[in-house]
């Protein structure tokens, strides 16, 4: 039986809210691994024998349940090794909230979003994967660079990319040829101009991604946000969120909607643009599969768009595997060599057209995946200009919500923007000093 470890960190203040349930609670079961990380950094990995067993607490992301039977059946086959399959939760938040509170304390690898993984960090329930991936003989070199730097902090990696996305410019073809339109903008400007042709043409607008919050808005805006020379936050620097770049970009994005060639989604954007109801949009990679299955008309893709500032950078999301500081060594070294299995760039290849995702190895072979959805490359190719999270949507309990609401308020209600912004810098500073400062300072 895996022993109980002590919760050493509570966290006061934090916004608990259904789409990204944040908070820790200390009344929960413990799932945190006390001393652990130094236990590993201490252990001889090459004297450790693999468990027999391991248990794989995953919420299916992008419906895949179906492939990951597969690939886990396939690595039994290779190591002998068998692997529980507990189904964590509908979402990545709910998976979150379910490891935090205790739900997962038998769990040896978890699926954790970029966004949400840093709690269980901050609690002690995660370790450190470079030194047991080097031990399973797993080469690290193979990753996309950006997806795998998303889960470095402090120097070390505290997982592997899984089901990774990034987001997509669709544009709907037939709308375009309807309005003369040759193809796609290539910056936010021109995004501005074939908008406006298209409502001129009386088509469809551009569609913005809110509501919902679960959308992450400010993921998907990050890159108008970055083109402007803005940023959410710069590491623990939030005056950025309020810089003169960043309110340039909002200025610009609620000014669509004000002008009448962009429009707030009603319920989700992607419905909206599998519908007609919106010619463009700017969508997760992970939603290429839905819209292609249900839009009756041409789907195009391209790179986001540029700004006047930079190339169009583009922000990574998804989930990654995290090893669980409560596992013992013997589980903790299997568990390596199966998130080794599950993100190698065989695996990934298979996920990747399964799901939808993109795969986070560079070796993986896509090529009947392109010869059948030519749309796809366009996610593949686009990861060259992928770009680290800002450490406010990463790091910062609470910040993404609030990002969140306060975006769709300056879309739908046409409040001052930096006003709006100057607020989200003060509550981004006093969710800071409430619950970070202590660990990040101290």
């Amino acid at each position: 039986m895996k022993k109980q470890p002590h919760i050493n960190h509570t966290w006061k203040g934090i916004a608990v809210f259904s789409a990204a349930a944040l908070a820790i609670t200390a009344c929960g079961p413990d799932t945190t691994g006390g001393d652990a990380e130094e236990e590993a950094a201490d252990t001889d990995w090459s004297e450790v024998e693999p468990a027999d067993s391991i248990v794989f607490a995953t919420n299916h992301p992008g419906g895949s349940e179906d492939i990951e039977e597969e690939l886990i059946e396939r690595f039994t086959s290779e190591t002998g090794i068998e692997v529980e399959v507990i189904t964590s939760g509908a979402n990545y938040e709910e998976t979150s909230q379910w490891f935090q509170t205790g739900g997962g304390s038998n769990a040896d690898v978890v699926v954790l979003s970029d966004a949400t993984w840093f709690p269980n960090y901050l609690n002690d329930a995660l370790i450190p994967v470079d030194d047991l991936l080097e031990a399973a003989d797993i080469d690290v070199n193979g990753y996309v660079e950006a997806l795998y730097e998303d889960y470095l902090y402090e120097g070390n990696h505290y997982g592997v990319p899984y089901a990774r996305s990034t987001p997509l410019f669709y544009y709907n073809v037939d709308h375009y040829e309807e309005a003369g339109i040759d193809g796609p903008p290539q910056t936010w400007d021109e995004v501005a101009e074939i908008s406006q042709t298209l409502v001129d043409e009386e088509v469809a607008q551009f569609g913005y991604a809110f509501p919902p919050s679960d959308e992450y808005p400010a993921w998907g805006m990050a890159n108008l946000v970055w083109g402007y020379g803005g940023a959410w936050s710069d590491e623990w620097d939030f005056s950025t969120v309020s810089s003169d770049e960043t309110v340039e970009a909002l200025e610009f994005a609620q000014s669509g909607v004000e002008d009448g060639w962009a429009n707030v989604a009603a319920t989700s954007q992607t419905d909206d643009f599998s519908s007609g109801v919106a010619s463009q949009t700017i969508q997760s990679t992970g939603a290429l599969n839905g819209i292609l299955e249900t839009a009756d008309f041409e789907v195009g893709t391209a790179f986001l768009p540029d700004g006047p500032a930079a190339e169009g950078e583009t922000p990574t999301g998804g989930a990654g595997l995290m090893l669980a500081s409560a596992s013992s060594p013997e589980e903790q070294l299997a568990s390596a060599m199966f998130i080794g299995h599950m993100s190698s760039a065989e695996s990934q290849a298979d996920f990747s057209e399964a799901t939808g995702y993109v795969p986070s190895h560079q070796d993986a072979d896509m090529s009947d995946v392109y010869a059948e959805n030519p749309q796809f490359e366009t996610a593949v190719d686009q990861l060259e200009r992928a770009r680290v999270q800002d450490y406010a949507r990463v790091f910062l309990p609470g910040a993404d919500l609030e990002l969140a609401t306060t975006l769709q308020s300056l879309l739908t209600t046409g409040d001052d923007v930096r006003t709006e912004m100057e607020r989200v810098e003060s509550e981004f500073e006093s969710l800071y000093e409430t619950d970070l400062a202590d660990e990040i300072e101290g």
